[in-house]
């Protein structure tokens, strides 16, 4: 049996564009994972509280990306309900920018 070259060409179109949707899908899990890496290297040089402060920052921004993306686009920001995903990043990334903010420097940045 053979199949003619028009499916073929759309066959492979399809599985392409699921491909990159695949791909896609993750780019707000990564802007987040970007922000958590620029953070560790800010405590990595000794700039903890910065470090501290971009970490929070990631965080919450990271609860509004889950809060806003659709559930079948938000990719591995999923990890258990809307609900839980939004108030668990959201209270974790306020409590560390609270904790960056609070602190007394003590000669340090």
């Amino acid at each position: 049996m053979t199949s003619t070259p028009g499916a073929d060409t759309r066959v492979d179109r399809i599985r392409r564009a699921r491909r990159m949707r695949r791909y896609l899908v993750q780019i707000p899990y990564f802007v987040v994972l970007l922000g958590l890496l620029a953070a560790a290297v800010l405590v990595l040089f000794d700039r903890w509280r910065r470090g501290a402060f971009v970490f929070g920052s990631a965080l919450i921004l990271g609860a509004v990306l889950r809060a806003l993306i659709p559930t079948s686009r938000v990719g591995l920001l999923q990890v258990r309900g809307r609900f839980f995903d939004i108030a668990a990043m959201a209270s974790v990334g306020g409590l560390i920018l609270w904790l960056a903010t609070s602190i007394d420097p003590l000669g340090t940045d």
